[in-house]
């Protein structure tokens, strides 16, 4: 162990009381959601997601590492100046149930989540999501999103918390970049998108366009809309969106993973995005301007 690092030999040491309890997912979300007593807090996993979530702009609190580690920490986490708390395997065996092969765990505050108004007003291309509440899930849809220019994310109030460590860990912290609120329930929810001049796509298998029969030009505002694993979007979300758009499948195949799904989506839309226009007939095309107008 490295000599400025604190030994921490006691699982129940009160210094790491805000690693505990890492084992139970779905509890740890609990406990961390407001009113939890451990609100205001989320925990990173692992080298980059830990140095994304400071490069984010979220204020790290303490550090948590393997006392055997002798890779060093790298420089922008150990300059933090938080403490760093070297364990001993059975402190991290408790804590996560597993040899903690992503090196270190850090502990940061939340910020205030912005009002939904101020998050749509930034955005271009926004993320929809309503009930996706598998954190595994979500980290994958936001790590393609920020990859495939996604600006900004908003969620109805089932869907699971984004800074969770779960979803930040398989998002590989790309995540933390992305602005998010949380709306009311759809499809009432969906309101102050549209009033905020977006053209909402739903995904469903059920649809009855393509993105290929879409042109809209760079400062269009599109929202993707998303559903859970399953049982996908509600059917009074679809009707509320302003087009149902689809995945082509072959092979008898009927859907996608939501994440594998958002990926082709994210994509198409961006080549959707032409400028000025594509050149295609306007009896198979609709090109959306950026106040939600058709192209001629």
């Amino acid at each position: 162990m490295f000599d400025h690092w604190v030994r921490i030999d006691d699982p129940e040491d009160p210094r790491i009381h805000v690693f505990q309890g890492l084992r139970d997912h779905t509890l740890r979300q609990l406990r961390e959601e407001s009113g939890g007593d451990m609100d205001g807090v989320f925990v990173g996993e692992g080298d980059i997601v830990v140095q994304r979530a400071l490069s984010a702009g979220y204020l790290l609190e303490s550090i948590l590492v393997d006392g055997s580690r002798r890779r060093p920490i790298p420089a922008a986490i150990e300059s933090s100046g938080m403490p760093i708390y070297g364990a001993a395997p059975q402190v991290l065996q408790h804590i996560t149930g597993y040899h903690l092969h992503r090196g270190l765990l850090g502990c940061f505050r939340r910020r205030p989540v912005p009002e939904p108004g101020a998050v749509l007003a930034e955005a271009t291309t926004l993320l929809v999501l309503e009930g996706v509440n598998n954190p595994t899930n979500l980290g994958v849809i936001l790590r393609c999103g920020v990859a495939l220019g996604v600006d900004a994310f908003v969620m109805d109030p089932s869907c699971s918390d984004p800074l969770y460590r779960r979803a930040g860990r398989v998002s590989m912290g790309e995540a933390y970049r992305l602005p998010y609120a949380r709306l009311e329930g759809f499809p009432e929810g969906l309101r102050p998108i549209h009033e905020a001049g977006f053209h909402t796509l739903a995904l469903t298998p059920g649809g009855d366009t393509l993105f290929s029969d879409f042109s809209f030009t760079a400062d269009a505002k599109v929202a993707v809309v998303l559903g859970s694993e399953g049982p996908g979007l509600n059917d009074e979300t679809i009707a509320a969106c302003s087009a149902r758009v689809r995945i082509p499948m072959s092979k008898g195949v009927d859907s996608l993973n939501v994440g594998s799904a958002a990926s082709v989506a994210f994509y198409a839309l961006q080549q959707a995005r032409l400028a000025p226009y594509r050149a295609t007939s306007p009896s198979t095309s609709n090109s959306i301007d950026a106040h939600g107008g058709s192209v001629t």
